[in-house]
């Protein structure tokens, strides 16, 4: 009888915590695992049943312009996938030294990879990551690239990759690796494992509730090596890897009613912590009845960005007793029906090209914002979005009359969130900048309920600057933009353009971005972004500059990305007429399908060269795209689309023109899958000249 028991059970266990395809954990195999030949070997170490790349002397790889040295780079490729389910991806590894491991996810017929998870965090012991795989219509493969550091002690290792269905938050704690849950370390009170027919100190525990027995397992803490007042435990879940809502379920009980505070909160990446549950009063009430009883509970999670669960345990004494925890669910459906789905704050969202979209003026103040747009010119700034397209202008100099205020209202953001604002803006000849332009938060309900959440406060030289805002509604809200004028001689003019509205800080990670910068994305905020100096066939480099370049008269006065940033450019003064600068892509993988390529250009000199783009496919060069001479004073953007089906690389090559103001730069480089988005229409040309 007591046979039949255990294979049961056993059969129970492995039927709940079944692998899918695509799980491996090297001990006599890589199970399908691939090493990409372009790069170097993943190596299958049989007696410690793990793949590791290993270092290579610093001297033997060529240090970069930047710093920056290529060294090794391995890509293992797992076989080709297909789980039409949600599934959650566990990867045991280790970077000794140092170095970076990335994971991504890569679909037949596009030439980019999209990136899941990475770290770059050294460690004496194997670490436990988790990433969810969300339900996929078409195959894919998963790509491990391991970037072992410079020094010869430096590897990254895998162990074991388990792949299994369902969402990281879920988890039984009936295997070794927890489902990536942790305890976050307090000297005196922690959360352990219980059950497996193990006596838990002096007080045992009630049946485990996933197999309603003492073999099972469950997450507890006890209160009986507390020592100081409000002593906290606290078991944290893997970080969410990709936006997702729905109902959190979970299993617990406690052993006392009085004596202990639970609570269960969600941590984002910045550390900070919204309240999710806790037990209500009336709840409380029934606690005699049901005290070491286990006791469902649903609650609905919204995470548009990556966040943790925390289950968080307080003790007031030693004598506080005893809460566990089991059998963590989740559900992509909300638990109650009448759950308002997540807010898509992108209606808050507008580039102007096309109109207001949800933004209205406020005309009882007199004055009201005005679209308008500017050609490509040495003489007046166009907008941000193209360089050639729309964007608000208010408080204009020429305006007859002076003394007055200019509302922009966005559309109604609902109450008790946290929303990151973002925008760009322009001011000249304000005397009073503090006056120029400041966003306030209008409440929905209430008058006069308004809030400064932002005022400028340093001159924008003309140039396009970014600014970002994090606030908080405590009810539905308006953002409300308002420039104000006192008198013809305190007044010039302010520009807006580009606003977005994400949920969340604005410190945090765009949503989805999880991982590193999207392959071929680049701002140059922080280096190369994997592009590489041509050493061979050039006679320059391409110089990372913030502010304007030292030549008079050429070249932008700062970066296209937040104003004040860096950028990328050729400084024609050292150079002849006819010299060149070389700028490549990683090698990218060839599609059937179109790709996009997008980036911004600044052509402003009467020398200005040429600057084109070319596809590497082989040795074989192909003109893509190509501009030539003075094009404007604002930055312009560019779309270029091309197909390979071969592995490629881009190049951006600029050419210095017949005098010393031809410096040409780059910014803002982005590559996507699928044809160009159609180009815009181009408004007509507007009363902007007071902007410049």
């Amino acid at each position: 009888m007591l046979l039949l028991y255990l294979l049961t059970l056993a059969a129970a266990v492995q039927a709940h915590n079944r692998l899918l395809p695509g799980s491996c954990n090297f001990e006599s195999s890589t199970c399908e695992y691939t090493s990409d030949a372009d790069f170097s070997s993943w190596t299958l170490h049989k007696d410690g049943h793990f793949v590791a790349v290993d270092s290579v002397d610093e001297q033997d790889g060529e240090r970069g312009s930047a710093g920056e040295t290529p060294g090794v780079t391995g890509v293992l490729l797992s076989p080709a996938l297909e789980q039409s389910e949600w599934s959650c991806l566990r990867l045991v590894y280790q970077i000794t030294g140092s170095g970076s491991l990335e994971v991504l996810q890569r679909s037949e017929g596009r030439s980019f990879d999209r990136p899941l998870w990475s770290s770059r965090e050294p460690s004496d012991s194997w670490v436990i990551s988790s990433m969810d795989l969300q339900n996929s219509t078409e195959p894919y493969r998963v790509v491990i690239e391991g970037k072992p550091g410079g020094g010869p002690a430096s590897s990254v290792a895998i162990f074991e990759i388990h792949i299994s269905p369902g969402f990281c938050l879920e988890c039984d704690f009936e295997e070794s690796h927890l489902c990536g849950y942790s305890n976050q370390w307090n000297a005196n009170v922690n959360w352990y494992v219980g059950g497996g027919e193990v006596q838990l100190l002096h007080n045992g525990l009630l049946d485990d509730h996933t197999f309603q027995n003492r073999t099972g397992h469950l997450m507890y803490v006890d209160s009986i090596y507390a020592k100081t007042f409000k002593e906290v435990a606290k078991l944290v879940s893997p970080m969410t890897t990709v936006p997702m809502s729905g109902c959190l379920s979970f299993q617990y009980q406690r052993s006392t009613e009085r004596g202990n505070l639970f609570s269960v909160y969600t941590r984002d990446r910045l550390g900070q912590y919204q309240e999710l549950w806790r037990p209500e009063l009336e709840e409380q009430s029934e606690w005699s009845g049901t005290l070491g009883e286990w006791i469902p509970v649903q609650v609905d999670l919204k995470a548009p960005y990556s966040v943790q669960v925390v289950f968080e345990v307080t003790f007031n004494s030693p004598r506080g007793g005893r809460v566990a925890v089991d059998d963590i669910s989740f559900s992509s459906e909300f638990c109650s029906s009448d759950t308002e789905p997540t807010f898509d704050p992108s209606v808050a969202s507008c580039d102007f090209e096309s109109g207001f979209c949800s933004y209205t003026q406020d005309q009882v103040t007199g004055s009201s914002w005005r679209r308008v747009s500017v050609k490509p010119n040495i003489f007046r700034n166009g907008d941000h979005t193209t360089g050639a397209g729309s964007f608000l202008l208010a408080n204009s100099r020429l305006t007859p009359r002076s003394g007055y205020v200019s509302r922009l209202s966005g559309p109604t953001l609902p109450g008790n969130m946290k929303y990151c604002l973002s925008f760009y803006f322009s001011l000249r000849d304000f005397n009073q900048t503090e006056q120029a332009l400041a966003v306030y938060l209008q409440q929905q309900h209430g008058a006069g309920s308004q809030e400064k959440i932002w005022s400028q406060g340093e001159k924008s030289r003309g140039i396009w600057i970014a600014a970002d805002v994090t606030f908080h509604t405590s009810q539905p809200s308006k953002v409300v933009f308002i420039s104000t004028c006192r008198s013809f001689w305190d007044c010039g003019s302010v520009a807006l353009d580009d606003v977005s509205v994400k949920l969340g800080d604005c410190e945090l990670p765009a949503t989805g971005s999880l991982a590193s910068p999207l392959p071929g994305h680049c701002d140059f905020e922080a280096g190369l972004c994997g592009y590489t100096q041509d050493k061979h066939t050039d006679a320059a480099d391409w110089e990372l500059r913030r502010g304007p370049t030292p030549t008079s008269y050429t070249g932008p006065r700062g970066d296209h990305t937040a104003g004040l940033g860096y950028y990328l450019y050729l400084e024609a003064s050292p150079l002849l007429s006819g010299q060149n600068a070389r700028l490549l892509s990683r090698p990218l993988r060839g599609s059937r399908g179109s790709q996009c390529l997008s980036f911004y250009y600044h052509m402003y000199g009467s020398g200005t060269g040429r600057l084109s783009v070319h596809l590497d496919n082989g040795g074989d060069d192909v003109l893509l795209w190509q501009q030539s001479g003075e094009q404007s004073i604002a930055w312009l953007r560019a779309r270029v689309e091309y197909q390979s089906d071969s592995l490629h690389q881009l190049v951006f090559e600029a050419t210095r023109g017949s005098s010393v103001r031809s410096d040409i730069a780059i910014d803002d480089i982005t590559m996507e899958g699928g044809p160009c988005p159609e180009m815009e229409i181009q408004a007509s040309v507007g009363t902007s000249n007071e902007i410049e």
